[in-house]
């Protein structure tokens, strides 16, 4: 998700939902030892609980960069071994780590001796002419020596030549139930499943596994894979309905506005909220087409409110 989960996606999805563990952008570790820490890093405390996801395939910039990260103070540290992206391969980290087992049990011990919270993984369950029935379960076992108890499985393959990462996501067959035998195979693992959740399925793979990882859904379809969320945990949504929620977002924008974000930059996170709802065409035609043009705080805000009101009224409309 990298590109996508910032701080202002974060903080969106925060108000759709108390529980769910949010994750940053994939931060490569070389990028928090040598760039702008502070912008890599920052986040707002009621973000939480939200994971520092990271990218790197070198033993030691993995645990410098997880002392470094350790005193922002984030609830998980988690290695990224499952995208798949141009810029992954080439810098020899994400999904190609499948490939060296080894070398990603030595990555985790390194980082878990710099970090005070636990360090998790994401991986895929394979990459190209790999046998996934025979590299899963040995990558899984490889973790659980070096001591990692929790794992988001994507539960595709990667291919890392001849594939786009769009082309990863939806080309690549789906095995629900080789990771759900994962569960059985590791009770003592913690497990989650990701790769092609849908809304409202999430509960059928909760009866197998221990956890669902949604990404794009979510980012796309935020109000039906988070408005509802809450309700896994036997909590009562924050959020009655998207236009609720719409309003809740209000102040947050304002302040983030205020600290000199522009509009277009959290309102890009939100223009699938009404998702087949009446106005959502008007939300995101309204907010994708006038966010270019904001040039201050308050013409932001002001467009943001003349979408809401749109949307409203498309609501109240017979």
């Amino acid at each position: 998700m990298m590109d996508w989960t910032d701080r202002y996606c974060r903080g969106f999805h925060r108000v759709l939902s108390r529980w769910a563990l949010l994750y940053t952008e994939m931060v490569t570790a070389p990028a928090i030892i040598h760039g702008p820490r502070d912008r890599l890093l920052r986040y707002d405390a009621a973000e939480h609980p939200v994971a520092l996801q990271l990218g790197g395939s070198d033993p030691e910039e993995l645990a410098r960069a997880t002392a470094l990260a350790a005193p922002y103070g984030f609830d998980e540290i988690n290695l990224n071994v499952g995208c798949p992206s141009d810029r992954v391969q080439s810098g020899c980290f994400g999904a190609v780590l499948m490939k060296t087992p080894d070398l990603v049990a030595r990555c985790v011990t390194a980082m878990m001796t710099e970090s005070p919270v636990e360090v998790t993984v994401k991986c895929r369950i394979g990459v190209d002419d790999q046998d996934p029935e025979t590299v899963l379960p040995d990558f899984l076992s490889r973790m659980r020596d070096a001591g990692i108890r929790r794992i988001a499985i994507h539960a595709r393959k990667a291919w890392l030549q001849g594939l786009s990462p769009k082309d990863n996501r939806e080309i690549p067959p789906l095995d629900y139930p080789l990771v759900h035998r994962m569960k059985a195979r590791f009770p003592d693992l913690i497990l989650s499943i990701n790769g092609g959740i849908t809304p409202g399925t999430e509960a059928e793979h909760l009866q197998v596994m221990d956890g669902v990882m949604v990404g794009r859904a979510a980012y796309h379809q935020p109000w039906d894979v988070l408005g509802q969320a809450d309700r896994l945990w036997g909590d009562t949504p924050p959020c009655a309905n998207p236009l609720q929620a719409a309003d809740r977002m209000r102040p947050l924008i304002a302040d983030w506005l205020d600290e000199g974000a522009r509009i277009h930059q959290i309102s890009r996170h939100m223009l699938g909220l009404f998702h087949g709802r009446p106005g959502a065409r008007l939300w995101r035609r309204t907010l994708s087409e006038g966010a270019s043009t904001a040039r201050d705080a308050a013409q932001g805000l002001a467009l943001y409110d003349l979408a809401a009101q749109q949307v409203l009224q498309a609501t109240e409309s017979p």
